[in-house]
């Protein structure tokens, strides 16, 4: 059988249940930045499989550190043992994270590592006697993952409306998504009123609320939402003022991705709670961290069980994924990756900015090794969100092309491993505005 004729036999893939939808593209192999299909095709990877990779694919250094690793042994339980990868990888982490967070929780993917932070934020005030405070303030466009939790912590969209029912409450109040302000400002002359909601739910219910969670800088799968630094400065003086936690969810934006080492950086600022993955294995293997303070680990150490933090998976602290992790963060210093994303958006800046005044465009955005073109619609505020139909259309004319990206709906996103050239870049770009093009003339 062909790998077309397995697939559809056994296979079931997320977001391709649509009648109208492409089969599944069999690849390969895959080599830095190219994707290499089984029918010859060569496909430059646009988002990083994901927001994943950044030092592109079957790296081998990457490829050197799983082998070793696999040769001495493959996993052993993290319940009662413990192992040098991951006693490493957690003295590495606290090394470049903020000062403040000392304590490292392992857990197996980047919804996993919200999850986590959920419960211990929760369990947190239990243990310290405040059980009142048991709800969450999130945003406005929010994405924190798949799971129940996460997606209670996410904005209603095509992704949680069938579970409604299984989600908890939380507190939304408005994000800075100046290109749609929720309070009706313009950038140029606000002073982020949109700050305004969270503050009043804290002032009014600050003694119930276990903690703030916010996707710091961007919001990724909410529309690749671009914030001014000084909402990220407000959340965390409003959690000071209010006493109540704030966990940054860098699942996408940790190692480099908007230009510093962790987005809470651009503040700067030190969140309570801190949620890890994606490019944290430089895209190898699934691993999640939830890194938190000293004051919160402490809360949990006591003579009473009780208190014990009881979250644990099968898979948690993998050996494989712990070297591989080690070694991309080698990687990011040797290869001086924050230099190199400084580059790129330099370049994304110089290329994409200009598409703003282009017909059919809205709002362009860069920040750090991301950018994302929103396209006009009928009204600043009037949009179908994921499920718009240019998106589907507009990821089929790119992949005829030789490159994959998919759009959020009308917000077409550009997001390469680091290890993207120049040359790469820019036959990128010049594909996107050649696709743009086509579409404005049809």
């Amino acid at each position: 059988m062909t790998i077309e004729e397995l697939d559809r036999a056994h296979l079931w893939h997320p977001y391709t249940q649509a009648k109208t939808a492409a089969p599944p593209l069999p690849i390969v192999s895959a080599k830095g930045v190219w994707l290499h299909t089984e029918d010859g095709r060569k496909i430059l990877d646009g988002i990083s499989s994901w927001w994943e990779n950044i030092h592109g694919h079957s790296h081998p250094r990457l490829n050197e550190a799983l082998a070793k690793q696999a040769a001495q042994f493959e996993h052993v339980m993290f319940a009662g043992f413990t192992h040098r990868p991951a006693a490493e990888l957690a003295e590495r982490l606290v090394g470049v994270l903020p000062r403040n967070l000392s304590r490292i929780f392992y857990s197996d993917n980047g919804s996993t590592a919200v999850e986590v932070a959920l419960k211990m934020s929760f369990q947190y005030w239990q243990n310290r006697g405040q059980a009142e405070r048991r709800s969450f303030v999130v945003l406005d466009h929010a994405y924190h993952g798949d799971t129940v939790g996460a997606m209670s912590a996410s904005a209603d969209s095509p992704f949680t409306e069938p579970f409604r029912p299984l989600l908890f409450r939380t507190e939304r109040v408005d994000a800075p998504y100046c290109y749609r302000c929720p309070v009706g400002r313009e950038r140029a002359t606000c002073n982020i009123e949109c700050l305004y909601s969270l503050e009043g739910v804290l002032a009014a219910k600050g003694d119930t609320i276990a903690a703030v969670l916010v996707e710091p800088m961007l919001q990724a799968a909410g529309g690749m939402i671009v914030w001014p630094k000084e909402f990220l400065e407000g959340v965390r003086r409003l959690c000071d003022r209010y006493g109540t936690l704030m966990i940054a969810d860098e699942v996408l934006t940790g190692f480099g991705r908007t230009g510093k080492m962790f987005a809470c950086e651009h503040g700067p600022v030190r969140p309570d709670i801190i949620c890890l993955s994606k490019a944290l294995t430089g895209g190898y293997l699934p691993l999640g961290v939830t890194a938190a303070t000293e004051e919160i680990y402490e809360s949990f150490l006591s003579e009473d069980r009780r208190k014990t933090f009881f979250h644990g998976h099968s898979f948690t602290a993998n050996p494989l994924a712990c070297a591989v992790a080690i070694a991309s963060l080698d990687l990011m210093c040797e290869e001086r990756s924050l230099e190199r994303v400084g580059k790129l958006e330099a370049l994304f800046r110089a290329r994409i900015v200009p598409l703003r005044s282009v017909t059919g465009v809205g709002d362009v955005r860069v920040l750090g090794g991301v950018v994302a073109v929103e396209l006009g619609t009928a009204g600043r505020n009037d949009r179908h969100g994921y499920l718009e139909p240019v998106g589907p259309r507009l990821a089929a004319a790119f992949l005829k092309r030789g490159l994959l990206l998919r759009p959020l709906g009308d917000i077409l996103y550009f997001m390469p491993p680091y290890a993207i050239t120049d040359a790469e870049a820019n036959w990128a770009i010049d594909q996107i505005e050649q696709v743009l093009a086509e579409f404005r003339a049809s």
